[in-house]
């Protein structure tokens, strides 16, 4: 399958075909499939987000014990690794840059 151009918001969790439908970090390579498996990364990261909400209310767990923390971060690893391998050189630079990654 040909790879087309993409653009991708961690934030925002969204990967956009067009460059000017919203605020994204990183430009990426890849297949339709590719990118469906990134945006279940996303929807993933998501559900982990919702379930750290919830146990933060819970004072008595230090992050450093916390599951679903840990599940959270995790999940924004893989992200940050999928998004590496899909960059362009200007991405990877970028992620290099930001040390998320043990070794890229």
């Amino acid at each position: 399958m040909e790879k087309k151009t993409y653009y991708v918001s961690v934030q925002a969790g969204t990967v956009l075909e067009n460059e000017g439908d919203a605020a994204f970090e990183f430009e990426i390579s890849a297949t339709p499939e590719e990118v469906d498996k990134l945006a279940e990364m996303f929807e993933s990261a998501m559900e982990a987000d919702h379930d750290a909400f919830w146990r933060a209310h819970t004072l008595a767990i230090p992050y450093h014990h916390d599951d679903e923390n840990d599940t959270y971060d995790d999940s924004l690893k893989m992200i940050y690794q999928t998004i590496y391998e899909l960059g362009t050189p200007e991405t990877k630079r970028h992620i290099e840059s930001m040390n998320v990654l043990p070794n890229p």
